[in-house]
């Protein structure tokens, strides 16, 4: 790490100044349409770095702060980085902050390149579990669920419709670093709809309208396809018509509804109920 080369794939240069080109790409990231030109995100942090290439994620930039050099850790996946062809910038916090816009920003930064299952290759099998998600807004409700859909064991999630970016800035921080285990893929509605007349096992959704108790389910035989609607709106009728089952979540308090996030979770907890154990001297 000592030498100080051009910033070609496969080397190390040392960053200062905000003006640098590298910068400026990787500082547009915070923006879609720059995300979706270059097919690439940013990750913040060692461990998230470290969990994208353990997971075999193309990183193509390495950012790291002056403070890390002789950090043995870093050290360590910026020879990663550079053996798997990506670049290396030594910055100063000056250029880290501006690049993740934080004013205490993480140590490391990763710039990966996007990845989407095909939803053609999305091929459930028994146990499985996969949750669909109709147009979901927040950055943050994304990130939790996708979160809490690895947290489960399930098998991915299936964006529908005009979604928030799964690697959005904000999504990647608030997925803590599931992005990278979990997959996504994204449909329009028809091509969904098409996908799911295929689907061998149980579709179910949450829905205002739903007169069946989520708990009184069960979810142990086959696949399960959890479709869960929109913040504003919930499942839109030509979802919810594909549905087999349609689910409420029983509330007692003043609150007509519940969170995205947070109901996904509940449901996604409650399908999982006989597949989580708490440690091997009680797993089956």
């Amino acid at each position: 790490m000592s030498e100080r080369h051009a910033g070609a794939p496969g080397q190390v240069k040392e960053v200062t100044s905000l003006a640098n080109p590298l910068v400026k790409d990787i500082k547009a990231l915070a923006l879609k349409k720059f995300r979706d030109q270059q097919n690439a995100f940013m990750a913040e942090g060692l461990k998230l770095v470290i969990d994208a290439l353990d997971l075999g994620w193309q990183i193509r930039r390495l950012v790291f702060a002056k403070a890390g050099r002789g950090n043995a850790a870093v050290e360590k996946v910026a020879a990663r980085t550079v053996a798997a062809g990506g670049t290396v910038l030594e910055v100063s916090e000056k250029v880290l902050s501006a690049i993740t816009r934080r004013d205490n920003p993480q140590m490391v930064v990763g710039v990966f390149t996007q990845r989407y299952q095909p939803l053609k290759d999305v091929r459930p099998s028994n146990g499985d579990v996969w949750v669909a998600l109709d147009r979901v807004r927040d950055p943050g409700n994304l990130g939790t669920v996708i979160r809490t859909a690895d947290a489960v064991g399930a098998k991915g999630i299936i964006l529908v419709g005009d979604t928030t970016d799964p690697f959005s800035v904000e999504t990647v921080r608030a997925t803590m670093g599931s992005v990278f285990a979990m997959p996504v893929a994204k449909a329009t509605i028809e091509a969904f709809l098409a996908w799911r007349r295929t689907f061998p096992g149980l579709v179910a959704g949450t829905h205002l309208k739903g007169a069946v108790d989520y708990r009184s389910v069960d979810f142990s035989k086959g696949p399960v396809l959890l479709m869960m609607g929109n913040e504003q709106q919930g499942l839109p009728e030509e979802l919810a018509s594909t549905c087999d089952k349609l689910l409420r979540i029983p509330q007692a308090g003043r609150a007509d509804s519940l969170n995205l996030a947070v109901a996904t979770g509940v449901m996604l907890f409650e399908i999982r109920r006989g597949a989580l154990k708490l440690g091997p001297e009680t797993a089956s």
